[in-house]
Order: C-alpha cells, then structure tokens, then sequence
C-alpha cells in the first residue's frame, strides 16, 4: 500500500466528458463569433469606404464647343465696344453739327445785316446821284436849247418833232453808268443807248453798233444833222456809236470811266454818219 494512500486525493474531481463537450462547444461559437467579428472590425478599419466621382471626359466636339463660345463671348464684347465708340462718335458729330449751325446762323445774321445796310447806302446814295442828275439834265437842257438855236444845222431837221424825243430822251440818261450789255434803265452800252433813243420816235433799230451804223442812209460828216448815228470804225464792222446833238457835240456811253456824257466832236472825231429819221 503506498504511504499516500491514506492521504486523500488533492486533485479536482473529472469533468464529465459531456460537460467538458458542452463547454467546448459554447466557448468555440463564442470564440469563432468574436473572431469574425474581429476579422470584420479589422477588414473594415482597413479599407476606409471613399466616394469617388467620375469627371466628364471633354471630347473634340465638346472642345469645339467651349472654343466656339469662348469666339463667341469676344466677339460680341468686341462688337459692344465697337457699339460704344459709334455712339460716343455721333454724339459728337451731333454735338459739333449744333456749333456749326448756330455759327452758320450767326454768319448769315451777319451778313444779313451787312447787306441791309449796304443796300441803305446805296440807296441813299442814289437818290442822292438822282438828285444830282437831275440838276445837271436841267442845265444841260437849257444849254443845248441855246446852243441849238444859236448855231443852225447843216440840214433840215425832219418834221413831227422825232429828233426832238429822241434828245431829250438821250440829255435825261446824261451822267447814268456805262456797263457793257446794258440797255436801261440807269446802265447803257453804247449801242444800246441809241436803240433805246430811237424808240421814243418809233424806230427800231438793230442791238448792236455795227448793225446800226448801215441802217438808214448814210450821210457825210461835213452835212450832219442833229439826231445822225455817228459811228467809229467801218461801215457795218463799227466799234462804237453815239447821237449828234449839234454844235460839233455828241452824246453817248462812252465807256465805264466815263459813263453817259456828252462830248466834243473835234476831240474824237467820228468814221461816219447815218441818217435814220
């Protein structure tokens, strides 16, 4: 007999196999579901959930596009500036046409009243040059009146008083303008005058010196009659003309320094002489 055997047993009683089974098996799906638990934990703390956006590939056309309208944008900016500087453009063309106008304005009120003014001078000094006309017509007059019947003509003069219409018409035009073309009735040309003379004794005579001096019959100048045309230059080629008013004178426009007046035969002696009354 072994000299413990008296001592009782100090290990632990056995668990039954069934018990130990039991356990085993509850601490196994204990374990089993704290390791897929743990494996979970440790897969999801591994891998850190993200959310991902996928951008828009830009195509050709797509790039074409954004061009097209990137074009577009500067172009109709540029066309608004260019909008802006024809609008700033004519507000100062209008601007500047108003300066114009109202200076245009003004000039003519200007020079309105310049001619206003030129045409009371000239007015005034007309009457004035009338005033003095007709002073020197009345002397004149009364001078060839004298001079006529001191000094008798070389020939009849004709009947019905048609050279006496036709010098007191040419005394009144003494002292009025020359200016070539002119035919009355305070302007003459030479040959204007006369045809204007001629017609208060109901002649017609032609425009122009060298028609008049071959109308009527010619006469020579030592046998003048007072009412003859005088000429200067030939026949029918005349350069100028004029009335003779008898005592060696003559009447007529002679040139613009002059104007109509009446002068002395001897100191430009006439080429000829028609006769037309």
């Amino acid at each position: 007999m072994s000299h413990t055997a008296h001592i009782p047993s100090h290990r632990k009683p056995r668990r039954s196999a069934s018990k130990m089974a039991l356990r085993a098996g509850v601490t196994g799906g204990v374990l089993s579901t704290l390791a897929v638990a743990g494996a979970s934990g440790a897969a999801n703390a591994a891998e850190p959930v993200t959310q991902t956006i996928e951008l828009p590939t830009l195509t050709t056309d797509l790039s074409s596009q954004v061009a097209r309208s990137a074009d577009a944008t500067q172009q109709a900016a540029a066309n608004y500036q260019l909008q802006a500087e024809r609008d700033d453009a004519f507000a100062k063309a209008a601007d500047q046409a108003k300066k114009d106008q109202a200076a245009a304005e003004k000039k003519a009120e200007a020079k309105k009243k310049a001619e206003a003014a030129a045409k009371e001078k000239a007015e005034r000094e007309a009457a004035q040059q009338a005033a003095s006309r007709s002073s020197e017509r009345t002397t004149l007059s009364a001078a060839s009146s004298s001079s006529s019947s001191a000094a008798p003509t070389t020939a009849a003069a004709p009947a019905s008083g048609s050279v006496g219409a036709v010098i007191s018409f040419l005394q009144v035009q003494v002292g009025d303008a020359y200016v070539m073309g002119g035919t009355g009735p305070n302007s003459w040309d030479c040959s204007g005058l006369v045809q204007a003379a001629f017609k208060q004794a109901g002649v017609d005579l032609p425009r122009t010196s060298q028609e008049q001096s071959t109308f009527g019959t010619s006469v020579s100048l030592s046998n003048l009659a007072v009412g003859d045309i005088l000429y200067w230059g030939g026949a029918g080629s005349a350069y100028h003309v004029g009335v003779y008013i008898g005592n060696g004178q003559y009447l007529d426009a002679a040139n613009p320094s002059k104007g109509v007046v009446i002068q002395d035969l001897s100191g430009y002696p006439a080429s000829g002489a028609v006769r037309a009354l």
